[in-house]
């Protein structure tokens, strides 16, 4: 790197190491540091039930939200990578649109649709059918992060998607292969990639959002996020058990990246990229 390079690379370097290097030094610190010197006891703390049940949750909620995703998104990034012109860029922008808004506004947006009192059970109430009681429930946190981090999984399988030549597929067919053929041949094994950051891109936030279970959740059951935002606000002494909780999470969310990179191999995927 010349010096001009790294001149110019200096002002992002010193932002890295403000805000993130130093932060999770901090939480490195208070997660091995206590009043008598280093210790494991904060971590050890983690596998107590009152801390394992939240992050098992967050987890399997998260997986939840992640599976859900994927079959929704899946198909809306195949029609926009389908589509010509001006229709894909305007259904680009729609998918986008969402994510202008603040992501507290959104949360509560959602929040007054599924009320008891709500625009959706006020509707129902008015045509004579039974309201949904989803407020205040886990199906409620599960379609909070589905319609939070859905256009984190349609975005990158778009752009995975839109990158297979039509020649490809076309070839497929003049073969005689049918659709559902060259769906599992070859658009699925080449959206592999997009499937894997898609998949990562709205777990790793699901696992580890809290405000929206507790304004969709009702704060009836706490996920991890939850518990950790409330050790470093409003536990007195508290920061210790959530560093701990925060350096196990971030632990975790590698393990999973690290797993699915491993199914990511662009080297060889179904056998048609080399």
């Amino acid at each position: 790197m010349n010096k001009k390079s790294s001149v110019l690379a200096a002002p992002y370097a010193l932002w890295m190491l403000l805000f993130t290097v130093v932060p999770l030094g901090m939480v490195v610190y208070f997660a091995f540091w206590g009043e008598n010197g280093f210790t494991l006891e904060y971590i050890k703390s983690i596998a107590e039930t009152q801390y394992a049940r939240p992050l098992g949750v967050s987890v399997w909620l998260g997986l939840i939200a992640t599976v859900i995703c994927l079959l929704l998104g899946f198909p809306i990034a195949y029609i926009i990578s389908r589509a010509k012109g001006i229709s894909q860029r305007t259904m680009v922008m729609l998918i986008m649109l969402p994510q202008w808004m603040n992501f507290l506004l959104r949360t509560y947006a959602l929040m007054s649709l599924l009320e008891n009192n709500g625009l959706i059970n006020t509707w129902l109430r008015d045509v004579g059918l039974e309201p949904i009681n989803i407020i205040n429930t886990r199906a409620a946190v599960v379609l909070g992060m589905v319609y939070d981090f859905l256009p984190f999984m349609v975005l990158p399988i778009y752009s995975v998607l839109t990158k297979i030549d039509n020649r490809v597929t076309e070839a497929a067919q003049d073969l005689g292969a049918n659709g559902f053929v060259v769906f599992r041949r070859i658009i699925l094994p080449l959206s592999v990639p997009g499937i894997i950051s898609g998949i990562t891109m709205v777990f790793v936030p699901s696992v580890s959002s809290f405000i929206i279970s507790q304004l969709l959740g009702g704060g009836k059951e706490m996920l991890i996020g939850d518990v950790i935002e409330m050790m470093f606000v409003h536990v007195e002494g508290g920061r210790n058990i959530g560093a701990a909780l925060s350096l196990v999470l971030m632990a975790l969310m590698l393990i999973c990246m690290t797993l699915m990179n491993h199914f990511d191999d662009s080297e060889d995927v179904g056998g048609l990229m080399v």
